[in-house]
């Protein structure tokens, strides 16, 4: 996720699909994961039989998750007493509600994600924290994009956390801590697919933006008073939908390589105003949150609030 640097398949799916043109190789650009598309490599070009193209994003074949996606928090360095007023119990509270039984799961704003489908079936919607653990800094406050690998394979391979190949594992890092592939300058979140263990693990990147709200934050003034936790909130729904749709980056993502999040980065649609004078557009588990649009896959595509809603453009 950047800011500003930044003949149907089968019938269930039948619906995601409708007046979609296939067409072989039909793309030469395929996502990274980090909000942008690269150049494919021939081999990978091979791979692709076919590709479905319509609503504004195409299919390529690849699985997407199905049933519930679970969701586990990695909270790397200090979430007690950090630097910032955002690296506290706090942020870890209110993400922790985001992504509770009465947060995105299941809302309509997470349900945009139904739109999409393999040839099994389509995502369900459903999205839950199950549970979380703590890194005290294995790998030092400069992460690459190896070790934010190692700290998730650390977390599965000590029994810390469950070896789930239907979840996303969020490393989230404190506000002190960096990542040289370009955390604050190229994008504020990543995901990706690896292998641990001889599972196919999803995993993400989220950078606390406190550390660069003028690149990752929307607004400092928040509607939970929490800069960080809220600049958080719509990074993290923005790689969980990617997660849910695109997992191992061979899915649903557009000619240019963007992933459905990617197509509503930084678009909100029609916004409220909280009693701190701060923006926001959805209302889960009790809170205001201002997160990003979501890209539906149907009615011709567009970013929307909640499935079924008004396509808005900013």
């Amino acid at each position: 996720m950047r800011k500003g640097i930044t003949t149907l398949l089968f019938l269930v799916v039948a619906f995601t699909l409708v007046n979609a043109q296939i067409t072989r190789n039909a793309t030469h650009m395929v996502p990274t994961g980090k909000g942008w598309g690269v150049e494919a490599q021939n081999n990978d070009q091979e791979n692709i039989f076919q590709v479905v193209t319509g609503n504004g994003i195409n299919y390529h074949g690849g699985p997407v998750l199905h049933g519930q996606q679970n969701v586990y928090f990695i909270w790397y360095g200090n979430w007690t007493n950090g630097r910032h007023a955002s690296d506290s119990q706090t942020t870890v509270n209110l993400l922790n509600a985001l992504f509770s039984n009465t947060g995105l799961n299941g809302s309509p704003y997470y349900r945009i994600n139904t739109t999409y489908g393999d040839n099994s079936a389509n995502v369900s919607g459903n999205v839950v924290h199950v549970n979380s653990t703590t890194d005290n800094y294995s790998q030092g406050t400069r992460l690459s994009d190896s070790r934010v690998r190692t700290v998730v394979s650390n977390a599965i391979t000590s029994g810390r956390l469950p070896k789930d190949t239907n979840a996303l594992y969020f490393v989230l890092t404190s506000s002190d801590v960096s990542e040289s592939s370009g955390f604050c300058t190229q994008y504020c979140g990543w995901h990706t697919s690896t292998t641990i263990s001889g599972a196919d693990i999803k995993y993400a990147f989220i950078g606390n933006p406190d550390r660069c709200p003028s690149a990752c934050e929307a607004q400092t003034t928040s509607p939970n008073n929490d800069s960080g936790a809220d600049g958080m909130a719509s990074v993290m729904a923005h790689e969980a939908e990617e997660t849910d749709t695109d997992p191992d980056l061979n899915a649903w993502y557009d000619s240019s390589g963007e992933e459905n999040a990617d197509k509503c980065a930084w678009i909100w649609g029609p916004l409220s105003t909280a009693s701190n004078g701060s923006k926001y557009n959805q209302t889960l588990a009790g809170y205001h949150w201002l997160i990003q649009m979501n890209w539906e896959n149907s009615r011709g595509g567009g970013c929307d609030q909640h499935l079924g809603g008004t396509f808005y453009t900013q």
